[in-house]
């Protein structure tokens, strides 16, 4: 028999991970505050500063909070689909600044998840999914294109299709895309848009609650295209909410 050395880890790798663990295991548990730098620098036998960046790593995973200030120090993150959404998002938005991706790439990805999404949403919507599509219907009917509240209801609506599709990652993923992607900014909107893309919003929600899969992926693919036909120079487009009558 053959033995294979295994590598040694460094004492920060060593640190990041038995904190990793106890979080993982429900040791901490969401909203506990770690002991502080100077305390699992005791317990470890290690200096400040490699807790400091186990620390740093844990953060940068999601899975603790550091708090300035006396009352601050490292608290336990929620661990879950929900935090998933938000470390994505983060990373996504760090990297898109940073010009490794492209936001035509951000787009493409949304339109490869978002059609088959709604698909599943048609085949597994419940009562309180339609209820949440047909409140944000109505609002995005009552908002004009100059309403500040326009990126956010159209992050809450893509969110919710895909949420209705039951599968809690591809959410995740979708929501984190859509919110990387706001461009809503930088578009020029108008209310012949605010009307045409409230009316394919309708027309994506009518199929999931008739629970047409096909019906849904043709209406967002529809949207979708619409959305990128509108000229945008990194082709990532966004809905809008309809001009008040």
């Amino acid at each position: 028999m053959a033995f294979q050395p295994s590598r040694v880890r460094r004492p920060r790798e060593q640190v990041e991970e038995q904190i990793r663990e106890a979080i993982l295991s429900g040791a901490f548990r969401q909203g506990d505050k770690l002991p502080s730098e100077t305390q699992l620098a005791e317990q470890f036998s290690v200096s400040r500063t490699t807790v400091r960046e186990a620390l740093r790593a844990l953060a940068a995973a999601g899975l603790i909070s550091k708090v300035p200030g006396v009352a601050g120090g490292s608290f336990v993150q929620s661990v879950d689909h929900h935090a998933l959404e938000s470390v994505m998002g983060d990373s996504l938005q760090n990297i898109l600044r940073l010009g490794s991706i492209t936001r035509a790439e951000v787009h493409q990805m949304r339109e490869l998840l978002e059609v088959p999404a709604a698909g599943l949403a048609a085949e597994h919507r419940d009562d309180d999914d339609l209820a949440r599509l047909e409140s944000l219907l109505g609002r995005e009917k009552g908002t004009t294109v100059e309403d500040p509240a326009v990126p956010d209801l159209d992050i809450s609506f893509h969110s919710a299709v895909a949420g209705a599709s039951g599968n809690r990652v591809l959410a995740s993923v979708v929501a984190a895309l859509h919110a990387v992607a706001r461009p809503v900014a930088d578009l020029d909107l108008s209310p012949d848009i605010g009307r045409t893309t409230v009316k394919q919003h309708h027309a994506v929600v009518a199929a999931i609650r008739a629970g047409d899969a096909q019906a849904a992926m043709e209406a967002m693919s529809t949207h979708l295209s619409y959305l990128r036909s509108l000229g945008e120079d990194w082709a990532v487009g966004t809905s809008v909410g309809a001009q008040r009558a």
